[in-house]
């Protein structure tokens, strides 16, 4: 059967030639519409059947019987008009334009307060004066009043308006308010900073050729423009002021520098003083340790009964006339020092055992911390403090920084810098037995008991190397060298002045050898491991005040005394100072101290003033005299 229906269905598909030729028509129709989504429409045709359902509905309440009821009801009312309206969307148009390129401009003006017053008055005055042929006997008080001026007639608006103008934009101003506002512009922030540019223009332009020295920099010289019918009248005008200022400057070098040429000498370049500072005795000197042009300095008077208000000031190479911060104090000043962590920070030591700590970035003179309130504070002068950094731990390179101070009651303290000062005890320096004192050489035995009564400090001055080792000076003439560390806290004692030791110093090159200045008059050199003096050098019978190693050199040092400053070299001589020069004509040299990037010499002294001294030919010595076997 499979095959007999194979057979049949190739049959069916065969088909004649006549079949293929014939012609076969078809038929196109439409088939049903397929909805795929219906809105029915919301108005209806008249026209459609179903129209007669809509107009007479088969319920009552259809909406459209009863919108035709309302509109017949309507029909002849005022208040009904029918309208039709269509709102049209129209296309969004892009237009363009092209015009000429606006240039711009910038122009501008300085006008001060004084000027807009003054245009201002000058304005309001205007109109007073059109107003006064207006009244009949010449007085203001008769002018129209706002209801005659109704009455009358409106008023042209060329009249009206500038009287509206002058009475909104220059009211008339008192003498007292006038001053007033004066006042307001004197002490404006604005114009106090405009003062302080204008203050620093003008001290570049009179210390320029100081400050070059100063910075080791080229002077600079401003030409001098002539016209050429001055010329031939200035010619000899200038000869004549040529030969004056060339005696001038040969009669104030002679009188300046008497030893010129024939070695070191020195040059004052300028003074840092004031109205303010004048008759406070200088007493200290330190310079900011990342800004080396802001110079800190101490005044105090400590020598008549009545004694004067202390001052801690702030100079800047910027303006040696006035300081840039000023801090008073109750008490004189006895030493300053900035802090090497927080340069902003400097500590002050006063007579009365003060010690503050101010911020020289405000402009404030109250002090940032203040040891008054501590239990601990010291109950004599605090001769000397200074910002030491010590190691913090066992950690190698771990240090902190720490404020040291000595005072005259005897103690040697540690400030901590925390939400108040307070302080804890370094050492306290006993006054020891001066009826038996020790063989030249011999090292002093711990059997020799001190008293109970405490020996005042002076001074001390830490090593430049190991910052756990430190030289205490006092009031008897004692130098000690003792240990932060360790339970003999007194390494060695030093006896040679006669007097109260006034400053101890380091050696920053050869670190085992210090010097030491006393009221005795003297100078002493010292050795580490000996406790007799090395070397003694005495110029002058006056107080030696203080003392500096040069920075450049570990054979030259410079002292001063009542009387002079002297600059020794060991290298030249040990009996005679290379050169001493009076500074201070008028007053007593304090305290000195060297310039850290200039070849200057600081001098205070007992009126307030503090020179600044250019060094000229100091030599220096080669490295290879560095050391012990290179002092005589």
């Amino acid at each position: 059967p499979a095959a007999q229906q194979q057979q049949e269905e190739e049959e069916e598909a065969a088909l004649s030639e006549a079949e293929l030729e014939r012609r076969v028509e078809l038929v196109l129709g439409e088939t049903g519409t397929l909805w795929m989504l219906e809105l029915p429409p919301a108005l209806l045709s008249t026209e459609a059947e179903e129209a007669p359902r809509v107009v007479f509905p088969l319920f009552p309440r259809e909406r459209n019987r009863i919108y035709a009821e309302i509109c017949e009801a309507k029909i002849g009312s005022e208040y009904f008009e029918e309208k039709i309206a269509q709102t049209i969307s129209g296309a969004a148009k892009t237009k363009e334009m092209q015009c000429d390129t606006i240039t711009v401009a910038e122009k501008g003006t300085v006008v001060t307060p004084w000027d807009l017053d003054t245009s201002l008055d000058a304005s309001g005055a205007e109109p007073a004066e059109t107003e006064e042929p207006k009244s009949p006997a010449g007085d203001s008080s008769q002018s129209p009043t706002a209801e005659e001026q109704g009455q009358a007639g409106a008023v042209p608006a060329a009249t009206a308006f500038p009287i509206t103008f002058a009475e909104s934009a220059a009211p008339a101003r008192s003498p007292e308010e006038q001053e007033c506002h004066s006042g307001a512009i004197l002490t404006s922030a604005k114009l106090q900073q405009d003062l302080v540019i204008m203050e620093r223009i003008l001290m570049e332009n009179i210390f320029q050729p100081k400050l070059a020295v100063y910075r080791q920099i080229p002077v600079l010289i401003e030409p001098v423009v002539i016209s050429d019918t001055e010329v031939e009248e200035d010619e000899e005008d200038e000869d004549e002021d040529e030969k004056d200022e060339e005696q001038q400057e040969e009669a104030a070098e002679a009188d300046e520098s008497p030893a010129e040429g024939a070695g070191p000498r020195l040059e004052l370049l300028w003074s840092y003083r004031c109205d303010l500072t004048w008759g406070h005795s200088v007493s200290s000197m330190a310079w900011n340790k990342v800004n080396p042009d802001l110079l800190a300095v101490g005044y105090g008077e400590f020598v008549s009964r009545d004694q004067k208000k202390g001052l801690a000031c702030c100079w800047s190479l910027k303006n040696p006339m006035w300081p840039e911060r000023i801090f008073c104090c109750e008490a004189g000043v006895t030493a300053v020092d900035f802090s090497l962590a927080s340069p902003n920070l400097l500590a002050v030591g006063t007579a009365s055992g003060r010690v503050a700590v101010y911020d020289v970035r405000s402009r404030e003179d109250a002090a940032l911390l203040d040891s008054s309130a501590s239990l601990n504070k010291h109950k004599g002068p605090v001769w000397q403090l200074r910002w030491v950094e010590q190691d913090r731990g066992a950690t190698a390179g771990d240090k902190e920084e720490r404020l040291m101070c000595i005072s005259g009651d005897g103690r040697m303290t540690l400030w901590f810098i925390q939400q108040r000062l307070d302080c804890s005890d370094v050492m306290i320096i006993k006054r020891t037995e001066s009826g038996k004192k020790n063989l030249s050489g011999e090292r002093e035995r711990k059997s020799e008991g001190p008293i109970s009564q405490q020996a005042a400090g002076m001074c001390f001055d830490f090593h430049p190397e190991d910052t756990g080792v430190f030289l205490v000076g006092t009031e008897e003439g004692h130098i000690y060298c003792c240990s932060c560390s360790g339970e003999e806290q007194i390494l060695g004692t030093y006896r040679g002045h006669e007097g109260p030791v006034y400053k101890v110093a380091w050696n920053p090159s050869s670190t085992d050898m210090f010097l030491s200045c006393s009221a005795d008059w003297s100078i002493l050199l010292w050795h580490r491991d000996s406790h007799t003096p090395l070397l003694t050098f005495t110029s002058e019978t006056a107080f030696v005040h203080d003392i500096k190693w040069a920075p450049k050199s570990p054979l030259i040092f410079a002292a001063v005394n009542e009387k002079k400053v002297e600059i020794w070299d060991l290298s030249v001589s040990i009996f005679d100072p290379m050169f001493s020069y009076a500074a201070s004509p008028e007053g007593n040299l304090s305290c000195l101290l060297f310039a850290r990037n200039a070849e200057c010499l600081l001098l205070g002294d007992s009126c307030g003033q503090v020179g600044v001294w250019q060094l000229h030919s100091l030599a220096v010595p080669s490295t290879d005299q560095v050391g012990l076997g290179s002092f005589p």
